[in-house]
């Protein structure tokens, strides 16, 4: 059965209905089991369980220590090209946008490759606008193998490919990609996404299994949280990392819960998300999922990053740029979206080291 077949059979199940039947004691026995079904999952995500934010911290700390330790792996996105013939209603790179589009050489990636790698990180993000006649995979790769040079982690953040294309990148050196499937909801999809190859919502949703069948030893997926309920949004983003996680059990699979940000064209969230409202998010994935990654972005606020240390979070990024170049040149570009954490690497670690954590800057390498 694949994830879409898997995802129809909860469309018509009134969520609202559901969580409004929940009473304080459903939550505590949700809390007492080891091991929670997927409507376990969703009760953990209900205004009910909003109550029990403390007891559900408590264990999701335990949890995260016991399967990761007191560790948080660091990275940064490098962004090879704007491109982009999309129209999503949403991105600062829109087709329709007006902004310098360009693309990195490769002396200007080598040129950020070495300031990246003078602040000691060994993970980096590379990604690109869809856009297949500026951002061939070809290209891709090509930077890829470049980056190969600098860093001995290489993951991806691009448009959906295919098994085969997925499978050049991983011969290459890409070893993990993110894909965030932005709404889950068929319908909104529909309407955030009206042209550009992005409007083919399977082919998006199936990216990441077609990843794990190439070879990747991780993925990363996520919901654009502010373009519908979060709470139905955040369900079937656990379901699809649930999904993934049993049927490929040795990749490593990941969960990123990014927040709508200001960007050009200025698109305002259509649903509010509270810091309480991540939180929760947060703290029922790692309940549901207790081997599951959880990637906190500079989307966030600085304070918001620290405390979400000890709440679940296993992967934060550093020293982030959402433009195309710029840390070589110091000059100034319009991002993809406005960034709230621009705490460089060493700051970053230093917040971790006080909080009895252990920064990751490599934690393997291919042989």
């Amino acid at each position: 059965m694949s994830f879409i077949q898997e995802m129809e059979e909860y469309r018509d199940l009134d969520v609202t209905a559901y969580h409004a039947s929940l009473t304080d004691a459903d939550i505590a026995a949700v809390l007492g089991r080891d091991r929670l079904s997927a409507l376990d999952y969703l009760a953990l995500l209900s205004p009910r369980a909003e109550s029990h934010l403390e007891a559900m911290a408590q264990k999701a700390h335990r949890l995260t220590l016991q399967h990761f330790g007191r560790t948080v792996q660091l990275f940064t996105p490098i962004y090879l090209a704007n491109y982009c013939v999309n129209r999503c209603r949403y991105c600062g790179f829109k087709a329709e946008n007006k902004l310098h589009r360009k693309k990195l050489s490769p002396t200007e990636l080598r040129a950020e490759a070495e300031v990246i790698a003078a602040t000691g990180l060994k993970h980096v993000l590379i990604l690109t606008g869809e856009h297949r006649k500026m951002s061939p995979v070809s290209y891709i790769a090509d930077c890829a193998k470049l980056l190969e040079e600098y860093f001995t982690c290489i993951a991806v953040e691009v448009y959906p490919l295919t098994q085969e294309e997925y499978a050049q990148l991983a011969g290459v050196g890409v070893d993990s990609m993110t894909m965030f499937q932005e709404v889950y909801d068929p319908l909104v999809y529909a309407d955030m996404h009206p042209s550009g190859p992005k409007s083919h919502y399977p082919f998006r949703l199936d990216a990441p299994e077609r990843a794990c069948r190439a070879g990747m030893r991780g993925v990363n997926i996520g919901a654009l949280l502010g373009l519908k309920n979060w709470r139905e949004e955040a369900f079937f983003t656990g379901l699809h990392a649930d999904y993934l996680q049993r049927n490929f059990p040795d990749v490593e699979v990941s969960l990123s819960p990014p927040r709508m940000r200001p960007q050009l064209g200025g698109f305002a969230p259509v649903s509010g998300v509270r810091d309480k409202d991540l939180v929760q998010y947060i703290l029922a994935f790692r309940l549901f999922m207790p081997r599951g990654g959880v990637t906190i972005s500079t989307r966030e606020t600085p304070d918001l990053r620290d405390r979400l240390v000890k709440l679940g979070a296993t992967r934060m990024s550093a020293g982030s740029s959402t433009a195309v170049g710029g840390r070589a040149t110091g000059e100034e570009e319009t991002g993809q979206f406005e960034i709230s954490d621009h705490r460089g690497v060493a700051e970053m670690a230093e917040m971790l080291y006080a909080q009895g954590y252990q920064p990751v800057y490599k934690d393997w390498q291919w042989l």
